[in-house]
């Protein structure tokens, strides 16, 4: 039976960021493997292009690496206690920057042996345990399998990768295939004379395209706002807004957990906070921009107001001594909160700036894997945490200033891209494009 996509916004939706389909063009899936796309007039963006005739187009099944003798010069004891990939050594076809991708390993394949080629076999939870989802395994301490003893695996696994359907300027249409990635696979280039319609999701050991898979290309960018007034932060943050326009010394310091810290960015610079200065610094040349950064890996707002007095995290120490002008604020890991407690604890937060003279930021955060999102795919285009709703609220209700960067997460679901491949840790570190995500919302305060 085929499930048909319709690709269609009515006139009304089209905007100079926004694609709208005219005649409606149909991509529909034919077959495990095939698409099919009908013919019609397209506007994405500023270009407008005419699908001549239908094609129909193959997608190939998930890249498949199959590994043999790779070298383990020792394994840990399995730790089932353990985060799930961290329970052991890590399959090197799936590290990612800091975990392992999961769902990729097809279980069945792996196999450990004491030498390279054919040597002998070693049994899996008499000899090793392992993490199948995760990719992680260890020797047991009852096993055949010493400490310090090398060990060989051989295994099968699948990358995720991203393909586009092209249009060229014949009207043809074609499949291009992008590069697999066990975590942040791109889609592939196009030259500035083609159009992307629509992108194909292919995560590892996928077994057949479903409507899921399919990514229709709606904007090219988040579309910015049109205010007849002055940018928000003239309003919200009307100190910094002065300094700024005066080019007088202006302190922002940055708060919040790891993604503060640097999260997967390639570089400092490339950090959301250190994209925002430059950004900021751009649009006020004058301005004189100086940057601290109290970040902490794994921990909530709450951690900085626990910990003792004079440690590096104190909530004092780390961000009311240093007197900051302005402090944006990002925590995922207060995603817990209800909007009852988001309400509590940010206005004692809120209290404590007001009493330094600092204003403040609210960054909404990034989405992260679906299941600690509690959401039913990688299809996310409304955040569906109380915490986001609850931020949204709270900042409306006190007049504080909101980047709201989760809205920015869920735009990409219409410009074609799963935003679970901006993870870096496939869990809940953004790339250096989710970085940038954070510093176009706290640019838009000001714009």
């Amino acid at each position: 039976m085929r499930e048909a996509w319709l690709l269609a916004l009515p006139l009304l939706l089209m905007t100079t960021a926004c694609a709208a389909w005219a005649e409606m063009p149909e991509l529909e899936i034919i077959g495990d493997w095939k698409v099919r796309i009908s013919p019609g007039r397209v506007k994405i963006g500023a270009k407008e292009a005419q699908i001549a005739r239908s094609a129909i187009l193959t997608v190939s099944p998930p890249a498949r690496i199959t590994v043999r003798d790779e070298r383990y010069d020792s394994l840990p004891l399995f730790d089932p206690k353990a985060a799930p990939w961290m329970q052991g050594a890590r399959l090197r076809q799936l590290i990612t920057c800091e975990t392992t991708a999961p769902d990729m390993l097809l279980p069945e394949t792996l196999i450990l042996k004491s030498g390279p080629g054919d040597a002998p076999r070693y049994t899996l939870n008499r000899d090793y345990g392992l993490q199948a989802r995760w990719a992680s395994f260890g020797r047991l301490p009852e096993g055949r399998i010493g400490e310090g003893q090398p060990v060989w695996a051989d295994y099968v696994c699948e990358w995720h990768r991203i393909d586009s359907l092209v249009l060229n300027r014949r009207g043809e249409v074609s499949l291009r295939a992008g590069k697999p990635h066990n975590a942040t696979p791109l889609p592939p280039d196009i030259s500035p004379e083609e159009t992307r319609l629509a992108n194909v999701w292919v995560p590892g050991r996928l077994s057949k395209l479903t409507p899921e898979s399919l990514y229709p290309i709606l904007e090219t960018d988040a579309p910015q706002p049109r205010r007849a007034d002055a940018p928000a932060a003239s309003r919200l943050l009307p100190r910094t807004w002065a300094k700024l326009q005066r080019g007088e010394p202006l302190h922002i310091l940055a708060w919040g957990d790891s993604v503060t810290a640097g999260g997967e960015a390639s570089s400092v610079e490339k950090r959301y906070q250190n994209r925002f200065l430059a950004l900021l610094q751009q649009a006020f040349p004058r301005a004189k921009l100086r940057l601290t950064t109290a970040g902490w890996g794994g921990r909530s707002s709450d951690s900085f107001l626990k910990e003792p007095p004079g440690a590096e995290f104190n909530f004092e120490r780390a961000v009311i001594e240093p007197r900051p002008d302005l402090i944006v604020m990002e925590f995922v890991n207060d995603a817990w909160m209800t909007p009852e407690i988001v309400e509590e604890k940010y206005s004692y937060l809120q209290k404590r700036f007001q009493e330094i003279g600092a204003e403040w930021i609210i960054l909404t955060p990034h989405f992260v894997r679906p299941d600690w999102m509690n959401a039913p795919s990688v299809r996310v285009e409304e955040d569906p945490r109380p915490y986001v709703a609850g931020l949204r609220q709270f900042a409306a209700k006190h007049n504080v200033a909101l980047a709201d960067a989760s809205g920015r997460w869920g735009r990409l679901l219409k410009q074609g891209i799963p935003y679970i491949t901006l993870l870096s840790n496939s869990i809940n570190h953004p790339d250096d494009r989710g970085h940038e995500l954070f510093a176009q919302a706290l640019m838009e305060l000001f714009r």
